[in-house]
């Protein structure tokens, strides 16, 4: 043990500098720490903010009026909406949280400049998903269907869990960009977004816009995974009609012919 001591003195002594990198590093290892935790933080209270919004939309809903300025005697006296005037409500509200993510699912460009919306590795999205799903399957067949007040309470609580999850994972996804992704994919990405300008351009000729349209795919795989209705969606919009009008011709002249109509990568690799 003596011997160790010793050592351990010996080497101090001669490496005594080696302190000032070392508590530097520790240093930026407690700020970093620091920092994620004052996000972690600020994220927790957002959600509670966000979810005190829908709560007092909820109650809104019920035809309860504010909680908090509204005396006791005036709740009593309000009439109260009936269950199916309430799921239309609910309808209505999940069919709008639906709508805005949609809005990324299918938008191509939006998807490459916010890509957390639509990977499911990240927490908040895979949280948001959970609650699509849980809320898609409390849903009632119709505003009519004959349901307990219970499964309205549930449904109502699905529908407000999903538009929190969503308000969230979208203000993260907004926050993160393309920060997860290397250097070389941050430009590939940026590629597929110019690309993907030309590819969806009127005035563009259709071989151009072909061209562009596989180019974009191939920028992205291995990135973002584009789904069917995203892809059918594109494939309509780059085989659209150029809006630029020929030169009026004679009634002799020949009819112009048709471009090719945009292929996908499978067909381009056959």
């Amino acid at each position: 043990m003596d011997v160790l001591l010793q050592d351990f003195w010996d080497f101090a002594g001669r490496y005594w500098w080696l302190i000032f990198p070392i508590m530097g590093v520790a240093g930026g290892i407690g700020k970093a720490w620091e920092r994620a935790s004052r996000q972690r933080h600020e994220r927790r209270l957002e959600t509670i903010r966000i979810k005190g919004e829908i709560k007092a939309a909820q109650i809104a809903a019920r035809g309860q009026g504010s909680p908090t300025k509204a005396h006791p005697q005036q709740i009593s006296s309000e009439p109260q909406v009936s269950p199916n005037q309430l799921l239309e409500r609910l309808f209505a509200e999940h069919d709008e949280i639906t709508a805005r993510w949609l809005d990324y699912e299918l938008d191509v460009a939006k998807l490459i400049a916010f890509p957390a919306m639509s990977d499911g590795r990240q927490p908040l999205t895979a949280a948001f998903l959970r609650a699509k799903k849980l809320a898609d399957t409390l849903r009632p067949a119709s505003a009519d269907a004959k349901v307990s007040e219970q499964q309205v309470g549930e449904y109502l609580d699905a529908v407000g869990n999903y538009a929190v999850a969503f308000e969230v994972a979208e203000r993260d996804a907004r926050r993160l960009r393309d920060s997860s992704f290397t250097e070389a994919e941050r430009k590939k990405l940026d590629r597929a977004q110019q690309l993907l300008k030309v590819a969806v351009d009127d005035t563009a000729t259709q071989a151009e816009r072909n061209i562009a349209y596989k180019r974009v795919r191939e920028e992205l795989d291995g990135l973002i995974l584009l789904s069917d209705a995203a892809v059918d969606l594109l494939e309509k919009q780059v085989a659209r009609e150029i809006t630029a009008a020929p030169a009026a011709a004679g009634p002799d002249a020949a009819a112009p012919a048709p471009e090719p109509m945009p292929l996908r990568l499978d067909d381009e690799r056959a």
